[in-house]
C-alpha cells in the first residue's frame, strides 16, 4: 500500500495519536549487514529521522519524540561517540532551516551539560531558531536516561521540600511530572521501537506507563513514513482502557 493510501486510511480510521515516541534502533546492525562501519548506519539513520518528521507532519501528530542518544551511549568507543556528535551537528546544520519553514518547534531534552561546547551550542541554535513553531513539537532526547530523569526529579522535589518551597503532602504525581524533562507534555500515546526488539532501553520510564507499544521489524535506517503510518494504523485498532474495564 502506498504512502497516500496509508495516510487516507489513517484519516478515515480513527483518532490520531497526539504524541508519538520512537526508540531508533538498528543502525549498527544495518551497517554490519552491509560490511560498513557503524558510523555509516548512524549517517543513514538521519534519512529515517527526516522521513519520520515528514510523516508525522502529514498525519497531524502534534508531538514527536525521538530517542537519539542515551547516557549509556557515552560508554561506546570514543570514535563512535565523536562520530555521533558530529552527525548531530550536521543534522542541525542541514535541518534547522527546513524545520523552521515547516513550523516545527524543536526541544532537546537530557543532560546537555555532558555535551561538548560545540555540540551544545549547535543544539541551542536549533532550539532558538525554531522557537514558537506551531505545526509540531519535535523532542530530541540526547544524553538521556529514564532512570536518571526520575532520580533528578526526586532530588529536585526533595530540595523544594527541604527549603519549604513544597509541602510534603503536595508531593504527588502532578508535581513530580513538573520536575521531569517532559514537563507540561502529555504522555506518549504510541511508542514505536524498530529492529524487532522488545524492550524499553531506559526510555521515558515514567511517561510510558499506559502507552501503546508498536514493534517494527525494520532497522532504523530503513524506517520510512510508510512504517510510521502502519504503526499509527495499528494504534488506531487498540482499545485503550488505562487499567479500567469497559462496561457494555
Amino acid at each position: 500500500m502506498t504512502s497516500p493510501e496509508l495516510l487516507e486510511r489513517i484519516r478515515l480510521h480513527g483518532q490520531i495519536p497526539r504524541h508519538v515516541a520512537i526508540i531508533m534502533d538498528g543502525n549498527g546492525r544495518w551497517a554490519k549487514q552491509r560490511s560498513l562501519p557503524r558510523a555509516a548506519g548512524h549517517k543513514k539513520g538521519m534519512t529515517a529521522v527526516r522521513e519520520s518528521v515528514e510523516g508525522a507532519l502529514d498525519a497531524g501528530i502534534e508531538i514527536l519524540t525521538l530517542f537519539a542518544f542515551s547516557t549509556e551511549n557515552w560508554q561506546r568507543p570514543r570514535s563512535e561517540v565523536l562520530a555521533l556528535m558530529g552527525l548531530l551537528r550536521r543534522y542541525v546544520a542541514k535541518e534547522t532551516r527546513k524545520l523552521k519553514e515547516q513550523d516545527c518547534e524543536v526541544h532537546v531534552l537530557g543532560d546537555l551539560d555532558a555535551l561538548d561546547q560545540s555540540t551544545r551550542e549547535s543544539v541551542e541554535y536549533m532550539t532558538s531558531e525554531t522557537a514558537g513553531g506551531m505545526a509540531m513539537r519535535l523532542n530530541l532526547m540526547i544524553s538521556y536516561s529514564g532512570r536518571a530523569e526520575i532520580l533528578r526529579a526526586c532530588r529536585k522535589m526533595m530540595e523544594q521540600v527541604a527549603s519549604g518551597e513544597l509541602a510534603l503532602e503536595e508531593f504527588d504525581e502532578e508535581t513530580f511530572e513538573g520536575a521531569l524533562f517532559t514537563e507540561g507534555l502529555p504522555d506518549p500515546d504510541l511508542l514505536i521501537r524498530t529492529s524487532d526488539e522488545f524492550r524499553l532501553s531506559n526510555f521515558m520510564l515514567w511517561q510510558v506507563a499506559y502507552t501503546e507499544l508498536h514493534i517494527a521489524s525494520v532497522l532504523w535506517p530503513d524506517f520510512s513514513r510508510e512504517d510510521l503510518f502502519r504503526a499509527v494504523l495499528d494504534y488506531q485498532e487498540r482499545d485503550r482502557r488505562f487499567g479500567r474495564v469497559t462496561v457494555g
